[in-house]
């Protein structure tokens, strides 16, 4: 077993849920501790089989039930010092760190954990590929654009939850942003338009990708059909890619890669 179930991806809030045979993870706790426990219901998880939570930064929509969760069941949080750094401001009492190197791999049980860094306008963020057996997955959002370093680091793999954050022609039109606002989320620190999405997958399709979830879609600056249509641009008519967008207000269908 190989599961990936995203709880929410969006600009309000983001945790996707990772279920193997030797190990149950969270990727991010961007929901209130209260919602992370309704939704992991929803997925007939409780709290205490969550071994360990991975942030890939300290924004809040990353790390928003972080502190509470983390005083009721006092899970195992894995970060970066410099990320550990800030959160330990609001996280005094919590002594279960684990903290890892940008770049360098650890274990959970059976599953291997690598780290990378992406740009993104944070401290130190880091996206992971998560692999156990012969399945693999990663997680890419929150990056202004993909380097060589993020582009070799999701190579080879079964899935991926991918950054397609806004269409370009919505975010000049946008009247609720202003223009320094707009420039920091186009930046080469901020985050995927469509159209980068779909470029950065052009180089990382191959055979054995089978699913592409869409996530952290801007709800005032893009539509899923924008997104899909974008990704459907670079993608053969015929291919088999499992894709669509993973949205803020309910859990995603299950990925399940064995």
């Amino acid at each position: 077993m190989f599961e990936i179930t995203i709880l929410a991806s969006s600009s309000s809030g983001n945790s996707a849920l990772l279920r193997s045979e030797s190990a149950t993870i969270l990727v991010d706790a961007g929901l209130s501790a209260r919602q992370l426990t309704e939704r992991l219901s929803q997925c007939s998880v409780s709290p205490s089989e969550i071994g360990a939570i991975l942030i890939t930064h300290e924004h809040s929509d990353h790390v928003k039930g972080l502190p509470q969760w983390c005083k009721q069941h006092g899970t195992p949080v894995y970060c970066n010092r410099h990320t550990a750094t800030l959160l330990r401001e609001k996280m005094s009492t919590h002594h279960a760190w684990n903290i890892f190197e940008t770049g360098s791999s650890f274990s959970l049980n059976a599953v291997s954990v690598q780290t990378f860094s992406i740009p993104h306008d944070a401290v130190d963020p880091v996206g992971f590929v998560v692999r156990e057996k012969d399945y693999s997955f990663g997680f890419a959002t929150d990056l202004g654009y993909a380097t060589r370093l993020v582009i070799d680091s999701l190579q080879g793999l079964d899935g991926l939850l991918l950054e397609a954050n806004y269409d370009e022609e919505l975010l000049q039109q946008d009247s609720k942003r202003p223009w320094a606002v707009k420039q920091r989320i186009a930046s080469r620190h901020g985050h995927l338009s469509n159209n980068a999405a779909a470029e950065l997958l052009r180089q990382l399709l191959h055979e054995k990708l089978q699913h592409v979830a869409l996530g952290h879609l801007s709800a005032d600056c893009n539509r899923e059909a924008l997104a899909l249509e974008a990704i459907n641009r670079v993608l053969d008519a015929t291919s088999p890619l499992q894709r669509w967008c993973a949205g803020p207000n309910q859990i995603s269908r299950t990925i399940r890669l064995g």
